[in-house]
């Protein structure tokens, strides 16, 4: 591979520059050459990004070598208008690293949880189900004592999410009767499922 193109500051600089950003346009087209230069002129910036993120050397090289990767898949995204050929590599580069560390965060979130699931104290899982069928079968009595238009109007705003003026709407009622009737439901409701406020 070709001899990195050094970092530096100065006439240079600005020469190395713009020899990087005539290579992007290369690789943009396809050029496996020019991408060899630019992998040898970035990869010890990459490398260096992603190291100090992640501070592991094995996902790092990962890391660095799907930057790398990326760049020679987008090169036909860079535009020059908007940053040096290394800024737009250097962003790349930071975004990869701190994916990665987010995503290892989430696993190990996941893990936790799921162990934390595992270790909950066992529950009578059908004396929780017959209490569900008990209570679904009191809220359907508790319904059919209703006036139909407020067991429409609670219907829709409870089991479908609609808002008041959804449920009018669908009822074809005036919004103030639908606010009226369900407040009216709910009260009722209450009542006879025997809760108290």
């Amino acid at each position: 591979m070709n001899q990195p193109i050094p970092f530096n500051t100065g006439p240079s600089a600005d020469h190395a520059r713009h020899d990087l950003t005539e290579t992007m346009q290369k690789v943009a087209h396809g050029d496996k050459q020019a991408f060899s230069v630019l992998y040898d002129a970035l990869a010890p910036l990459v490398f260096g990004i992603v190291v100090k993120v992640l501070r592991d050397r094995a996902q790092s090289e990962e890391v660095a070598q799907e930057v790398m990767i990326d760049l020679w898949r987008q090169a036909a995204r860079y535009r020059r208008d908007a940053g040096s050929v290394t800024a737009w590599a250097s962003t790349i580069a930071h975004r990869r690293a701190v994916d990665r560390v987010r995503s290892a965060q989430a696993a190990t979130d996941r893990e936790q949880a799921q162990a934390a699931r595992e270790h909950t104290t066992a529950f009578d899982e059908v004396a929780e189900q017959v209490e569900t069928r008990l209570e679904s079968e009191q809220v359907r009595r508790c319904l059919r004592g209703l006036t139909e238009l407020q067991r429409q109007a609670v219907t829709l705003a409870y089991y479908r999410g609609l808002t008041y003026r959804e449920v009018a709407q669908a009822l074809r009622t005036p919004l103030p009767t639908i606010k009226t009737r369900m407040r009216d439901g709910l009260i009722r409701l209450r009542d006879c499922m025997g809760v108290t406020t």
